[in-house]
């Protein structure tokens, strides 16, 4: 039975994805630039990322022509439980108290990029579920961000990108997460949630150090591309 159930959720993500995969080549079909920068790409004169990542990025569609984007939702949110015990979700649920009655919000945290070295991370908020969700992926696009990758460590000699170069170490808030490279074959040794951040950005092995207040997840994904991003400073 368990077996029937999962193998059902892997053809509903196939559909899911083969179905936002459509809707990104007709938006790319109708899309019309308005900056220098959209002008270029759609005529090719800019064929690859590097070259449009000297810009500002201020169209979400460049980033769509010029890379297979592969996105994930992080789980920032939590459903509630008896005695704060609650399960972990990806909308962050606000209320604001007006005479009318309350008003929720909803929030949500995207990441972005394509498994190859390009990390974006994007925060939306919406009345609703499904726009708070497309303001941060579109966010996350127009925050998109290259990173290194090596094979740095110690006991392993092979030569392919598949951990960080070197020691790394970022902030946010309170929270400090420390990236150390790891040889092949020992996967990423850290959260879930950052752990969704390394896998689209490229990294397959690395040990983590993390501090703080940890539990707060949005802080937690800053800090890891805040390291991330400290990569390309040497």
């Amino acid at each position: 039975m368990k077996t029937n159930v999962v193998e059902g959720e892997k053809d509903i993500e196939k559909i899911r994805e083969a179905k936002i995969k459509e809707q990104q080549t007709k938006q790319l079909e109708d899309w019309k630039p308005r900056t220098k920068l959209g002008k270029m790409v759609k005529e090719k004169a800019i064929k690859h990322i590097d070259e449009a990542l000297r810009y500002k990025i201020l169209e979400p569609e460049i980033v769509d022509s010029l890379i297979d984007v592969k996105t994930d939702i992080l789980n920032i949110g939590q459903a509630k439980g008896k005695f704060g015990g609650g399960k972990r979700r990806a909308w962050r649920q606000t209320q604001r108290k007006t005479a009318e009655g309350n008003i929720p919000t909803f929030s949500c945290m995207s990441i972005v990029g394509n498994g190859d070295g390009y990390i974006g991370i994007g925060y939306g908020r919406a009345k609703e579920t499904l726009p708070a969700r497309a303001k941060a992926v579109r966010k996350a696009k127009l925050n998109l961000i290259k990173i290194k990758r090596a094979c740095a460590s110690f006991d392993c000699n092979c030569g392919e990108p598949h951990s960080v170069p070197f020691v790394v170490e970022g902030k946010a808030g309170s929270c400090r997460v420390t990236l150390i490279p790891a040889p092949q074959g020992t996967g990423l040794v850290i959260g879930d949630e950052c752990k969704k951040i390394l896998k689209i950005a490229g990294i397959k092995d690395v040990y983590s150090r993390t501090s703080g207040k940890i539990r707060t997840t949005i802080n937690l994904a800053k800090a890891c591309i805040d390291a991330l991003k400290k990569t390309m400073e040497m």
